[in-house]
């Protein structure tokens, strides 16, 4: 009997491009069908059909309280009734930007939108017109949304479904080889390299753009000392540095990766957990950048929907939960416990596999250690994970559909989820030891 997951699939094939609105989700590189949900509650996800899944996509990394909180949920309720949009300033946007600069001060001024990519969108616009310079520098395998400038040598989606990743050419038909020529794309981790360009050219570079810690590519955790020289590299030629914590804001620690690494950043893009689970991007950084915005500045930014009430309630009741004591401690602990245990699971089998977590993210790889750059992450076996994949779903766990994908456990998260997932893993890679 067909199910109703492939039913809806093959009807939605008709009317949305390859039957998804987000390329990450076709199941293209991992095959077979998507899966249409209809229910989340804690850690746990129920399809269309009735199956039950223990969730570590997490929508990607928002739901970093759960599924459907009770606290959440109630507060978006009793907004909802005061109406879904104004169009028009409201006190939540006040409250939401005094608690981003409280969490992370690095952000002295915040304006909020309505998505990751268009965060990082206009912090980029804003470091060109505050610097009068054109060239952004971005890291290989690093993807900070679909903006023209930023799709070369993209990660996430771009890696999964095999588009050009040559240094200078776009890894997407639509952008032009001109826009793509302002954007320089290095290795990331390599701090050599690093120092080279900017002795080359520092004092035209408006911008430099990374995510701290990478997610997008699988998980990639910075060396420490790329961080520090990349700060002191953009304060010595007057670049603005750009952290893309879309991902790791709130996630990786409190503060996020600035504040797990001691690095101060002059702007920060947010999203993801800034908005519980409703579409809330933000940008910001030091004052005097800032203020180059319209209407106070030259650089023109709008959004009809930007600080949309309902959207910023639900992430304002995240962020309060999530500043509870020792949250991101026993988060990082579960998720580590997690790690582990794959890794354990996987040596018994004797299956080459690797695996590290940083907060509340993780990264699972296919390779005998750990890769630190993008080469390094393409060189795992992506059939296996595949494999692997596709048993443990079959077993009520859901991966991300990706071998270049971070994964994401929440506070929801039970000691007997992270028990029954190792249980099902051990099976998984016994299985694939076999193969």
């Amino acid at each position: 009997m067909t199910s109703i997951n492939q039913t809806l699939f093959e009807k939605s094939q008709q009317l949305i491009p390859g039957g998804v609105n987000s390329p990450v989700r076709a199941f293209r590189s991992v095959g077979g069908t998507p899966i249409f949900f209809k229910k989340g509650s804690g850690s746990k996800l129920w399809d269309v059909d009735g199956k039950e899944y223990i969730d570590y996509i997490n929508s990607w990394g928002p739901m970093i309280v759960g599924h459907a909180h009770p606290e959440v949920t109630q507060a978006v309720q009793e907004v909802v009734a005061n109406s879904l949009s104004f169009g028009a300033p409201t006190g939540l946007e006040l409250e939401m930007a005094v608690l981003i600069n409280k969490l992370v001060p690095s952000m002295e001024q915040v304006r909020l939108v309505s998505s990751g990519t268009e965060a990082t969108m206009s912090a980029i616009r804003v470091a060109r017109g505050f610097t009068g310079r054109n060239k952004l520098v971005k890291f290989e395998g690093c993807y900070h949304g679909h903006s023209d400038a930023l799709l070369v040598k993209a990660g996430s989606g771009l890696l999964t479904f095999g588009k050009s990743n040559e240094l200078g050419v776009p890894s997407s038909a639509g952008v032009p080889a001109e826009v793509a020529a302002h954007t320089l794309t290095l290795e990331y981790n390599n701090t050599q390299q690093l120092k080279d360009m900017f002795s080359k050219i520092g004092d035209e570079i408006a911008c430099v753009i990374l995510e701290p810690v990478v997610g997008n590519m699988n998980l990639i955790v910075p060396h420490p000392e790329f961080l520090q020289t990349l700060r002191e590299l953009c304060t010595q030629h007057g670049a603005v540095l750009v952290f893309d914590e879309v991902m790791t804001g709130f996630r990786v620690a409190l503060g996020g990766a600035q504040a797990l690494y001691n690095i101060k950043p002059d702007m920060t893009t947010l999203g993801k957990v800034i908005g519980g689970g409703l579409p809330v991007g933000a940008f910001g950084g030091r004052k005097d950048i800032m203020q180059r915005l319209a209407p106070l500045g030259p650089v023109y930014q709008a959004g009809t929907l930007s600080g949309n009430p309902v959207a910023v309630t639900a992430g304002l009741a995240t962020l309060k939960l999530i500043q509870a004591p020792d949250f991101h401690a026993k988060l990082a602990a579960q998720t580590k416990k997690l790690v582990d245990g794959l890794i354990a699971a996987a040596k018994e089998a004797g299956v080459v596999f690797s695996a590290q977590s940083v907060g509340g993210m993780f990264g699972l790889y296919f390779s005998e250690k750990c890769p630190t750059s993008f080469a390094e992450v393409m060189l795992s076996n992506k059939e296996n994970f595949n494999k692997f994949f596709h048993l443990m779903l079959d077993a009520g766990v859901y991966f991300g559909p990706s071998a270049f994908e971070a994964g994401f456990v929440s506070a929801a998260h039970s000691d007997a989820d992270i028990t029954f997932t190792l249980e099902v893993a051990r099976k998984a890679f016994s299985a694939l030891a076999k193969n």
